[in-house]
């Protein structure tokens, strides 16, 4: 598309498409500024005072309206216009006349809780911030989680309280102002009519790119910062025999190729810990509770370091968890739950086979805490020393079945009773050191 050479005597309509309050105002201020800068934050909040007063839609004003209210050049304001488009913020519409007119559609930003989970704004907030700024802002948003667990549930229900009442039983219900928030679009990072047109037509199948394959790709550009051609060769390495694109070893080859530039290091996202609106509340001092915190707020690259004692983790271990956390789309402290689990059953090695079907179980359970990750681990593993238990004919609690069992710190029932011991004390130690 041709861009267009944006005029002071443009005229431009503000039209609201969802309900904005004060918290959608501190969200902005505190966990998208960082990302789009002071300027755009004012251009969005002062589009939001050109609305009328039932916030619906604005008059018609001209640019430079905006140029006297905000005191800037109309090229800063267009710059700020485009980061609040590239963030899901604002949609822009242009009608070309002789005096072209713009709208201007407002959405609301995230609530905080997706903002946080969100794969690309959440890592560009921590990039941009630092551990520690982004460590409050994390403390800010996070709310206390009570235990219900001596508490009835008495919530009364609809048919308890109201009687229903003989009446019309369908009404037509026009359009309704309602929360609406806008995605957060990635325009293709590489020309793929060129990208098609480097490689041999005998060579890939006339469905090789699909519309989920070219968004695979794009998503591994920008994940991993590669340029167009060194994408077209990843591309033509990854060709299988019928001419299609194994994904899989196209992300294995992006990876590879990231860590060979990066000094071996992945992105960040290995570096992340539990989010914190899926954190258990502080307070509690068992046993139990020092493994639920090391595991939320732990990293798993740091997580897996203090499982080598220090050492750095070897790459392919990483690989593995950086595919637990991107392709199955587990949270950081369940991944490291995860971890646990599988070096203490098998005689500390991560067998990747055991650990995907493990943690395919657990997506489609949607496993999102750590402590349901570990009641999970409890039962399951249970359940199989019963059916070897009852496979080889052994009383339940016989000698030798209590010799074959090998359990992760948090299965004893007594375990809030327990004394720690001092081995278990220097690891849980060696972990906390790591996140303070």
């Amino acid at each position: 598309m041709k861009e267009v050479t944006i005029l002071p005597a443009d005229s431009y309509t503000v039209v609201n498409k969802s309900i904005l309050n004060s918290l959608d105002k501190n969200i902005i201020s505190m966990l998208y500024q960082p990302i789009i800068g002071h300027t755009a934050v004012s251009l969005y909040l002062t589009l939001i005072n050109d609305l009328d007063k039932l916030m619906i839609m604005s008059n018609d004003y001209t640019h430079h309206h905006l140029m006297a209210t905000m005191q800037l050049r109309l090229d800063e304001i267009v710059v700020a216009r485009e980061k609040l488009e590239a963030v899901g913020l604002l949609k822009t519409y242009l009608k070309r006349d002789s005096i072209n007119h713009y709208i201007y559609l407002l959405y609301s930003p995230l609530p905080a809780n997706d903002f946080f989970s969100h794969p690309i704004l959440n890592i560009v907030l921590y990039n941009n911030l630092g551990k520690d700024e982004y460590d409050k802002l994390l403390n800010f948003y996070k709310i206390p989680r009570l235990n219900l667990k001596d508490y009835q549930d008495i919530t009364k229900s609809f048919s308890n309280v109201f009687k229903t009442v003989p009446g019309k039983s369908e009404l037509s219900v026009p359009d309704i102002a309602s929360k609406s928030t806008n995605s957060l679009q990635l325009e293709d990072q590489i020309d793929f009519d060129l990208l098609i047109a480097g490689i041999p037509n005998n060579m890939y199948h006339e469905k090789c790119f699909t519309k989920e394959t070219k968004k695979l790709i794009n998503s591994l550009i920008f994940t991993y910062n590669i340029d167009d051609f060194t994408m077209q060769n990843l591309v033509k390495d990854c060709l299988n025999e019928k001419g299609l694109i194994d994904k899989t070893l196209l992300r294995k080859s992006c990876r590879n190729f990231y860590q060979f530039e990066n000094d071996g290091t992945l992105p960040t996202i290995v570096y992340r810990t539990q989010p914190a609106y899926l954190k258990k509340p502080l307070g509690d001092s068992s046993k139990w509770a020092k493994m639920v915190y090391t595991f939320e707020n732990t990293s798993p690259y740091y997580f897996l370091k203090a499982k080598y004692k220090g050492t750095t983790p070897t790459s392919r271990d990483l690989k593995l968890i950086e595919s637990l956390l991107i392709d199955q789309q587990l949270n950081p402290g369940v991944v490291n739950v995860l971890i646990s689990y599988v070096l203490k059953v098998n005689n500390q090695k991560l067998n990747k086979n055991y650990i995907e079907t493990i943690a395919g179980q657990w997506k489609r359970l949607n496993i999102e805490t750590v402590e349901d990750a570990m009641l999970i681990t409890e039962k399951e593993h249970k359940k199989i020393l019963k059916m070897i238990e009852k496979k080889k004919e052994i009383p339940k609690y016989s000698k030798s079945s209590k010799k074959e069992e090998v359990l992760p710190e948090w299965f004893d029932k007594e375990l809030e009773k327990e004394q720690t011991s001092k081995e278990e004390e220097e690891e849980i130690n060696q972990l906390l050191r790591n996140i303070m």
